[in-house]
């Protein structure tokens, strides 16, 4: 008699990684990112008093396929659109014709003017979605100078 399994088995993200890159030729097996502090803290001041940003990994319209810098963009020019098409989201459950799912301006400027959170960031900013530990890091040093020139007290990260 067979026996009926009624889950899924379990399945190593890990280990199938590892199996992936070995089959195109890497020698290294993949490092996974591991930190032993958490860079996190808590936020000096309330959120009424507070500067709030957004990191997107959503383009600018006419933004290149393959090349795709991090970059910071004026909320005073929010664009009607951003480019999605080529990102990891479920296209056959959802979809990103509404800016304001994953660049939620408008709902932060309505939360600035009733006084939930302080401000909002002068400018937003965008990161591509590479897997690079080395890439991330470069981009993310970029992004927390910019918040550092804002005077960002806490970011909203929006992946696609």
């Amino acid at each position: 008699m067979t026996k009926r399994i009624s889950h899924r088995r379990y399945l190593s993200y890990i280990d199938k990684s590892r199996e992936y890159y070995a089959a195109y030729g890497y020698e290294k097996p993949y490092q996974w990112a591991s930190f032993d502090e958490v860079p996190f803290a808590s936020m000096a001041s309330p959120m009424s008093e507070s500067r709030i940003g957004i990191v997107t990994t959503a383009f600018l319209p006419g933004t290149s396929r393959s090349n795709k810098p991090v970059y910071a963009h004026p909320v005073s020019e929010t664009p009607d659109s951003m480019y999605t098409d080529d990102l990891s989201w479920d296209k056959d459950a959802t979809h990103t014709s509404d800016l304001g799912t994953f660049l939620p301006l408008d709902h932060l400027h309505s939360f600035a003017n009733d006084g939930r959170i302080g401000s909002v960031a002068p400018r937003f900013f965008g990161v591509p979605t590479q897997y690079s530990q080395r890439r991330t890091t470069i981009d993310a040093e970029q992004i927390a100078t910019w918040c550092q020139e804002d005077d960002v007290d806490a970011i909203i990260l929006i992946p696609l």
